[in-house]
């Protein structure tokens, strides 16, 4: 059993989406609150990313945005969150934002949500971490998945061989809000040992 006290979402910063997304972010961010599971993300203001992080501080729960300058100066970075860090780079974001959490969630988003995705499931295959991966996968206003074609590719990648099968094991799709914290911790302890420090 995995003891997960912080979590770093991965979202949309887009804000004229399906409704359902936007529900589901606010969903997950009451939910993480309720459990006492502080939010750790990329620290803006708008889209999904704005509302997972009102919806853990309106439930009290402590939230850490962190974000590049060069974002932050576009004034999109949250100033109402417990703790906004202003870093230098985008990889210097990303690497705080997996150092400091227990888990990760994957919400509908964009091209920086997927490179975000892949990088954090890159690292766990060659064992710079070993935390759970979760790919929320809740139905749009079309009764789809919105990450189905995600999966889809994730499966014929090691179908084709490029992956092996094993590697199917580094992340789990979930389907409902309510599986969300028995995934959390129903999740191994991170077992396997880091071969390579991250630097």
């Amino acid at each position: 059993m995995t003891s997960v006290t912080s979590v770093c979402v991965y979202c949309g910063s887009a804000g004229a989406v399906d409704p359902a997304y936007r529900d589901a972010a606010t969903g997950l961010g009451r939910l993480l609150a309720q459990a006492g599971i502080n939010l750790v993300y990329g620290g803006g203001r708008v889209g999904l990313m704005g509302l997972v992080a009102d919806a853990v501080m309106a439930g009290g729960a402590h939230v850490t945005g962190i974000i590049p300058e060069f974002l932050d100066k576009y004034e999109v970075g949250h100033t109402g969150l417990s703790e906004l860090i202003v870093v230098d780079t985008m990889h210097t974001r990303k690497q705080q934002m997996m150092d400091r959490a227990d888990a990760f969630i994957v919400l509908p988003g964009g091209f920086g949500t997927l490179e975000e995705l892949f990088e954090v499931l890159t690292w766990k295959q060659l064992r710079l971490h070993d935390k759970p991966i979760l790919i929320l996968d809740l139905p749009g206003t079309d009764g789809r998945g919105f990450w189905e074609p995600l999966t889809g590719l994730l499966n014929h990648i090691i179908g084709q061989n490029f992956a092996k099968p094993e590697t199917a094991a580094l992340w789990q799709v979930i389907t409902r809000l309510d599986d969300v914290l028995p995934a959390l911790r129903a999740a191994p302890p991170p077992a396997v040992p880091v071969e390579t420090k991250w630097l």
